[in-house]
């Protein structure tokens, strides 16, 4: 049984590991930026935990306006979370995820490059032509965002499908403390990159306006997006004008994102022209009301230990103490119903192997508040990994075609390389 937990300072050498193994924002190869955003997370996990039952910790407001550079500053806008994920054998950290309650916001906004078509057509000649046309788009909603999700790679695949439970605690997360959270969810997948850190589209068109590799660009963003909207054009760009191989990235992601955008589109997510602009890696969004394991979730308290083999349901159950100490399995459970007076109430009931792990929290007992989301058995056959085409959004092109596809995605062993997911 993999526990997820909060990230605490120690992981953040293995953080860095992992963060090596990727190229994308939200968890950057630098421990010194990796021990901030652990400190800045640990902050707001304390913040919810002292704040009373399901209630935000603060009123509903909108994301503070930007104030100046800085990585501090940028980090400081919104409440950051940060979970770890454990292997039950060696209690070892083998993935991390985080989700920020809002990205961007007035006055410093998340950017993004607005795919569209453009049509021309001559009646005299009796024929067009369709143009992919790019454009720089801000953001200023905050819309809550998905980041930061690593596994290494040996543990893709694995029976008890540890990959989805690190995806689906944020939403867990959301769903307990709703207010805390924008009504729109947003993740950026990760792009093709090579072995070197580069994108070809990069290269063909954000190094024309900002000289410097992907990567460090990249790294830019961590101290001052700024410079996003004082280098980049905010022309039209004819996408069209590029080298087809160029042209046929807009929209996809890296081979190894292609579970993990299938994963949330089954949840709702959706393409809708937004691709980033730095590699044209597609962003998703979704409303967060929409959300199944956000609707689903709900607090309850802890019930009396049953037999495994008397549990009705599987959940994903979480703790959160007084000091901002979360842990959370996904379990067998028995999750009953109650009504108490006018009021409707739940108690989870667990396995004591299941309870032993929570219990790692001092105070977890019985009677202790806990969340929890219903979900689906394990099933490691329920999500194939499909082929890359199979997923890959369909890019604007100058001759589309009318003809669905129909053949069907077919499982294949996971690849070797690392994983690079943004969401």
């Amino acid at each position: 049984m993999f526990l997820i937990r909060q990230s605490k300072p120690d992981d953040a050498s293995t953080l860095h590991k992992l963060a090596r193994m990727v190229f994308f924002i939200n968890l950057p190869p630098d421990e010194h930026i990796i021990k901030g955003k652990i400190e800045h997370s640990a902050r707001c996990f304390k913040r919810v935990a002292i704040s009373p039952p399901g209630e935000a910790t603060r009123p509903v407001r909108k994301p503070r306006k930007h104030s100046g550079g800085g990585w501090a500053n940028i980090e400081e806008e919104s409440d950051l979370f940060m979970f770890s994920i454990e292997d039950p054998q060696t209690r070892s950290i083998v993935g991390t995820c985080q989700v920020r309650a809002h990205q961007g916001g007035p006055g410093n906004p998340n950017w993004s490059l607005r795919v569209s078509e453009k049509k021309f057509h001559s009646p005299q000649l009796g024929f067009g032509t369709t143009h992919a046309v790019g454009q720089l788009y801000a953001d200023e909603t905050g819309p809550t965002e998905l980041g930061g999700l690593i596994i290494q790679p040996s543990f893709r695949g694995h029976q008890l499908r540890p990959g989805r439970f690190l995806s689906f605690i944020r939403f867990h997360f959301i769903g307990l403390h709703r207010a805390l959270f924008a009504d729109r969810i947003i993740a950026e997948m990760a792009p093709p990159v090579t072995s070197d850190g580069d994108n070809a589209f990069w290269d063909h068109f954000g190094r024309k306006f900002i000289p410097v590799r992907y990567s460090e660009a990249d790294r830019f963003c961590q101290h001052n997006r700024r410079f996003i909207s004082e280098l980049f054009p905010k022309d039209e760009i004819f996408l069209t004008l590029f080298p087809l191989e160029i042209l046929n990235m807009v929209g996809v992601v890296a081979r190894e994102t292609i579970p993990a955008r299938r994963l949330l589109e089954s949840l709702g997510f959706r393409y809708r022209g937004f691709v980033d602009p730095f590699d044209a890696a597609p962003h998703i969004d979704a409303s967060t009301d929409d959300i199944s394991l956000v609707k689903q979730s709900f607090l309850g308290v802890l019930g009396k230990p049953i037999a495994l083999d008397k549990c009705t349901s599987h959940a994903m159950v979480s703790t959160l103490d007084s000091e901002g100490d979360f842990r959370a399995i996904e379990t067998p459970c028995v999750i009953e119903r109650l009504e108490i007076g006018s009021q409707g109430g739940s108690v989870v009931r667990l396995p004591q192997s299941s309870i032993d792990i929570l219990g790692g929290i001092p105070g977890v007992r019985i009677g202790s508040r806990v969340g929890a989301t219903p979900l689906d058995p394990p099933d490691p056959v329920a999500i194939p990994e499909p082929p890359a085409a199979a997923f890959a959004t369909p890019r604007p092109s100058t001759r589309p075609s009318t003809r669905p596809s129909t053949r069907a995605a077919k499982p294949k062993p996971a690849p070797r390389k690392p994983n690079k997911v943004r969401s």
